[in-house]
């Protein structure tokens, strides 16, 4: 019984264990090729708004409150959004630098249901004159000890990594009409 115990003990304790040694940091990036110049898939792509029509968290809930502060595609455009659905939750997305042409960096700041801060990109570079790669990426450079279990017991980058995947193709298919 006591071997029982010790075993059951020590498969609790492993993800924990794990979860110690992991990096603070955790990031993931989907990218997609879309069938238009750079220069208008830049331009969509920096608009925050947009982001209604393509990220799949919009449609979870369509009655959630957004606010927007500033003019979008600049930097310190802000987003912000208020939903009771689980998934969408409270929080910010606040445009941070903007590269022209190649990147935009956006700060988001989850309020509920957890308080975190992450950053967030799109960087477009040209496959030829009429084609963009759009990678749309995700960093996380503080992830505390709660969820660094969670990382270890569930796989966060196939998590996040489809909603962006889906998103990109949302987006495709939006500016390939």
């Amino acid at each position: 019984m006591i071997y029982a115990l010790i075993i059951v003990a020590a498969i609790i304790a492993i993800p924990f264990i794990i979860a110690a040694f992991k990096s603070s940091e955790f990031r993931s990036e989907r990218s997609v090729v879309i069938n238009k110049p750079k220069n208008e898939v830049f331009n969509y792509v920096k608009n925050v708004k947009n982001q209604n029509d393509f990220a799949v968290w919009m449609a979870f809930d369509p009655n959630m409150k957004r606010e927007y502060t500033g003019t979008d595609g600049t930097v310190g455009f802000v987003s912000a959004w208020e939903s009771d659905h689980k998934k969408v939750g409270a929080g910010r997305q606040t445009i941070t630098a903007i590269k022209e042409g190649d990147k935009v960096d956006m700060k988001i700041e989850f309020l509920k249901p957890w308080q975190n801060t992450s950053s967030a990109y799109f960087k477009t570079e040209s496959v030829d004159g009429n084609q963009t790669k759009v990678t749309w990426g995700f960093l996380n450079d503080n992830v505390k000890y709660p969820m660094k279990v969670m990382q270890v017991v569930m796989n966060m980058d196939k998590m996040i990594g489809k909603d962006f995947e889906q998103g990109l193709q949302n987006m495709k298919k939006n500016l390939e009409k």
